[in-house]
């Protein structure tokens, strides 16, 4: 419990990070309020339906309680130009606008590790939006996080299957620290009660050591009890699909989406997701900043004894 519970007011807590947070918020003492479209199922919060676009509800919610602070888990689900730039930027422009109408005292953001290297639509809107908040002169907290454990599960059925793991080249072009939904709830909850968390970007990672995509096959087939076979794509076949697409969006909406979304799995296939170094212009594992006790090889070993279950949507990496 702490000490002086404040009302919180957290919204997209629908979704892996938001539904984390308002756990951690509550368990923390917090009085939590999730404001969203859909009412998350979670115990012991206050749910207020409402859209992000009507700004009239929004405020309502600031007006009738007194919110102290804010978390945004708001992300748009695609990371297309027109989906991130409504949401990842329009929505939490919106929602800072009233946090600052209301006179709210932090404002705390999820973002993501990967805005540090800014070449994808979702990321500029991240980035801008990062930059209006930090102007702002509100209190902020904007966190990065890398990896979600359930982003990496997506071969699970098809190891199952007796089909390889499929990796981008040889398996070690990429690296990262995931973290689990817990461990980041819980991080994001001590952003309003640590100040050293405040006013500050926050990269974010799980225990290490940094895991490279083969060291994430082997371990799933470890857990499944299969011996290890391994799969190698080019990340050139990304590349030149995105290419291809990109040529067609000239005239098309459909394919430019299409060819952004390309864009999105090559940047994921050759980026690792760890602390970058603009002076060395290299990722830095050591330097990431490691939370939390839950380690992915254990969430696999739970996953392929059926004691967790996962639903990716869209926030599948590979």
């Amino acid at each position: 419990m702490t000490a002086h519970a404040q009302t919180v007011l957290i919204c997209g807590a629908t979704g892996t990070a938001g539904r984390a947070a308002a756990m951690a918020l509550r368990d923390d003492g917090q009085s939590v309020i999730a404001y969203g479209r859909t009412a998350p199922d979670i115990e012991g919060i206050e749910a207020v339906t409402g859209s992000m676009q009507d700004t009239s509800a929004l405020s309502a919610v600031f007006a009738s309680h007194k919110i102290d602070s804010v978390v945004s888990c708001l992300a748009s689900r695609s990371g297309t130009p027109s989906d991130a730039w409504a949401v990842d930027h329009g929505a939490n422009l919106d929602l800072l606008a009233a946090a600052k109408h209301a006179g709210v005292g932090h404002f705390v953001l999820i973002s993501a590790i990967c805005v540090q290297k800014p070449r994808l639509a979702f990321q500029h809107a991240k980035l801008a939006f990062e930059d209006t908040l930090i102007r702002s002169g509100l209190p902020y907290s904007i966190v990065r996080p890398t990896a979600f454990f359930k982003s990496l599960s997506g071969q699970l059925d098809r190891l199952r299957a007796g089909k390889p793991y499929l990796m981008f080249g040889d398996g070690t072009l990429t690296a990262c620290k995931p973290i689990s939904d817990a461990d980041l709830g819980r991080f994001i909850a001590s952003c309003l009660t640590d100040s050293a968390r405040q006013n500050a970007i926050l990269p974010i990672g799980g225990p290490g050591p940094a895991l490279t995509p083969r060291d994430m096959g082997k371990a799933l087939f470890d857990a499944l009890g299969i011996s290890p076979r391994f799969r190698s794509v080019s990340p050139r076949v990304i590349s030149a699909i995105a290419g291809t697409l990109s040529l067609g969006g000239r005239f098309s909406e459909r394919i430019a989406t299409k060819a952004e979304l390309a864009r999105i799995g090559h940047y994921y296939a050759t980026e690792s997701m760890l602390l970058w170094n603009a002076e060395t212009c290299r990722y830095e594992a050591e330097a990431t900043p490691e939370f939390g006790s839950d380690t992915l090889t254990e969430f696999y070993h739970a996953l392929a004894n059926g004691e967790v279950t996962i639903s990716r949507g869209a926030h599948a990496v590979f």
